[in-house]
């Protein structure tokens, strides 16, 4: 079976997505070791597998402790989680780095258009100040090929923030800033800025610089310092190599190669309805090279336009590098 990445980022329909989500479970039950005996150990004839909805997905904890490949391919790059101090980081071997390439810049122009009408600012600290993370690998991919001279990354410099905010709002330039969630209201707490046009978007948590908050406080407070209407987010992390956005109220959208399903939290070989609350697991056509179905340890539910919402996390799992607010 020869799956390129043209039959990944052509999905056109549910009808495509479902055949390629088959045809790539049987390849990674044959060719994923940690994956094969995972469905051995449950009982499951990978044979008999025919609809997307009997796949079982891998917890995402076993990339802590095992090595996720598919395929015999050397590794280009590793992406690792944040973790704290004295937890397991999870770990990512990517083979083929242009498909992570492909998945981010395809994703981000089908929610806000071509990738050089933009300038990228970044406020991500915490990413900044350690090797390994997917975030920074993309936002510098962002910054290098929107080709604006402001484009760039901003520590802890807020004053510098700021003058390029407002220079690039006096010039009308469609700009994203990219920020922590903590950095973002340290920011505000200094500045307001009245920018209506701005993209904002948070990713991770407080990294425990701050205390966690419910999503409703916390993007009230950013659209208030930001003069914004809305707070958009990204919905990844270590283990998938595709984002899901949300364009503002903490909905997310997925690109066509992704998929949320909410699985039943007392027995976790269940999907549960659209509505309904449970453990979200995603299916991620990009991960081709080690595993495309995954059992998070977030909570969320799926709307009935198949947008879905994260609700939190288990409380027994770790706090890691993206974990999400408990609405």
């Amino acid at each position: 079976m020869n799956l390129t990445a043209e039959d990944i980022f052509s999905i056109k329909s549910a009808g495509d997505f479902n055949a390629l989500a088959l045809n790539i479970f049987k390849l990674q039950a044959e060719n994923c070791n940690v994956y094969r005996e995972y469905i051995f150990h449950l009982g499951i004839d990978a044979d008999e597998i025919t609809a997307v909805e009997q796949i079982p997905f891998l917890p995402i904890s076993f990339f802590k402790s095992h090595s996720v490949l598919s395929n015999t391919a050397p590794v280009e790059v590793t992406f690792s989680s944040s973790g704290t101090t004295g937890m397991a980081q999870s770990s990512h071997h990517v083979t083929d780095v242009k498909l992570y390439e492909q998945s981010y810049l395809q994703a981000f122009t089908q929610f806000y258009g071509a990738v050089t009408e933009y300038c990228f600012l970044a406020l991500l600290p915490s990413y900044q100040q350690r090797a390994g993370s997917s975030l920074i690998y993309m936002v510098n991919d962002l910054i290098e090929k929107s080709a604006h001279p402001q484009s760039g990354y901003f520590l802890y410099n807020h004053d510098e923030l700021l003058r390029t905010l407002l220079n690039l709002k006096s010039k009308k330039q469609k700009t994203v800033l990219i920020g922590v969630t903590y950095a973002l209201l340290d920011f505000i707490e200094n500045f307001d800025i009245d920018f209506p046009e701005l993209i904002v978007m948070e990713t991770g948590g407080m990294k425990g610089k701050r205390k966690e908050m419910v999503r409703e406080e916390l993007h009230e407070q950013l659209t208030k310092g930001f003069g914004v209407k809305a707070i958009h987010s990204e919905y990844g992390m270590t283990e998938l190599l595709s984002q899901a956005y949300s364009l503002g109220e903490g909905v997310f959208n997925c690109p066509e190669w992704m998929q949320v399903l909410i699985r039943d939290t007392n027995d976790p070989l269940s999907l549960m309805p659209n509505g309904r609350t449970g453990g979200i697991n995603v299916i991620d056509l990009a991960n081709i090279n080690s595993c495309s179905f995954i059992a998070t340890q977030d909570l969320g539910r799926i709307n009935p336009d198949q947008s879905f919402e994260v609700l939190g996390r288990f409380d027994n799992a770790d706090i890691r590098g993206c974990n999400l607010l408990v609405q």
